[in-house]
């Protein structure tokens, strides 16, 4: 009789580890996917590192999907993640109007999506993780003009080098730009959006614009990772202690290149905190959580004024190097 119980209590045991290894491996087994609109540029990958953090931190596995900033690869990487049919998605999209397609056919699929910026022209989705792209923009708009005023340059122009005007985001960051140069009473220099990001493109719109304007005192670029072509080309225009630069996004070198008025500050997003947010959010919603559809940011307007004392927080949310 002592036997049969033994037995029948080591059976129980085995019965039970064998529950709870099975409720471990369903637990690793959850799995999330980020499609991202260009893994290749520093802001994307920043994101996506933060998007990871979290997901491991939180039981997910994530698996990333780059399309290179082609709309087409794009919506096949996103059928493919909902092919494999994922516990849910965090998509930045190649523009607002490219994530109408993809949330309809996760919508279909019966998966929870989370947009980490660029935003959307419609559809269902859980929650928007957004910088305030407008904010920002006029408060480094305002860092320009002090600058412009300080140099006595405030008669002259200021051109915009500019992400695609079809994104949200876009849109915002020229209106909130705009807003300060129109109080500071700056005019503008025209406009050109990005197509290929590359330091060519960046290149070219920038010696076009000094050559169409010849009171052009400064660009702003819409990005970070190609400020190296307007820097080209303002020295190639013989402008190099003429033309200011400022800047949306962040580089490690700008560390450097602000306090040292290579550069006259950057309007700098949070990528590494907005994909820990977009995560967290996301978990949220499948434990059955209430969430915030949208969840808006602050973008750091950063100069040599206060660079400095920011510089802890710049490392982390914005460059994604987290203290060891």
């Amino acid at each position: 009789m002592q036997k049969v119980e033994s037995i029948g209590l080591v059976g129980l045991l085995l019965l039970l580890t064998g529950l709870l290894m099975t409720s471990g491996l369903q637990a690793a087994e959850k799995q999330l996917a980020y499609v991202v609109s260009d893994g290749r540029i520093p802001f994307w990958d920043i994101m996506k590192r933060g998007v990871e953090s979290r997901a491991d931190a939180l039981g997910y596995k994530v698996v990333v999907y780059s399309a290179e900033n082609n709309a087409k690869r794009e919506l096949e990487l996103s059928a493919q993640a909902i092919k494999a049919k994922v516990d849910g998605m965090v998509i930045s999209p190649t523009n607002s109007s490219a994530a109408v397609t993809i949330l309809k056919l996760a919508n279909t699929a019966g998966i929870p999506v989370v947009i980490s910026d660029i935003g959307t022209d419609g559809g269902d989705y859980v929650s928007y993780i957004a910088s305030d792209n407008r904010e920002g923009s006029y408060q480094i708009g305002k860092v320009l003009a002090k600058a412009m005023q300080a140099r006595k340059w405030d008669k002259g122009s200021v051109g915009i080098i500019a992400i695609p005007q079809k994104r949200t985001n876009g849109r915002a960051r020229t209106a909130g730009f705009m807003k300060a140069m129109d109080e500071a009473g700056i005019k503008g220099a025209g406009i050109r959006q990005q197509v290929t990001f590359s330091h060519q493109e960046t290149y070219d719109f920038a010696k076009a614009l000094i050559a169409a304007h010849p009171d052009l005192r400064a660009l702003w670029l819409q990005g970070s990772d190609r400020y190296k072509g307007a820097l080209d080309a303002i020295a190639d225009a013989g402008k190099k202690d003429q033309v200011l630069l400022i800047c949306f996004d962040a580089e490690p070198e700008f560390l450097q290149m602000i306090p040292h008025g290579e550069l006259v500050g950057a309007a700098m997003q949070q990528p590494f905190l907005m994909g820990e947010k977009a995560v967290e959010t996301l978990h949220a919603h499948l434990m059955g959580k209430p969430v915030q559809q949208q969840i808006l940011l602050p973008i750091l307007p950063v100069s040599a004024d206060n660079i400095a004392n920011m510089l802890p927080v710049i490392r982390r949310n914005v460059l994604g190097i987290k203290a060891k």
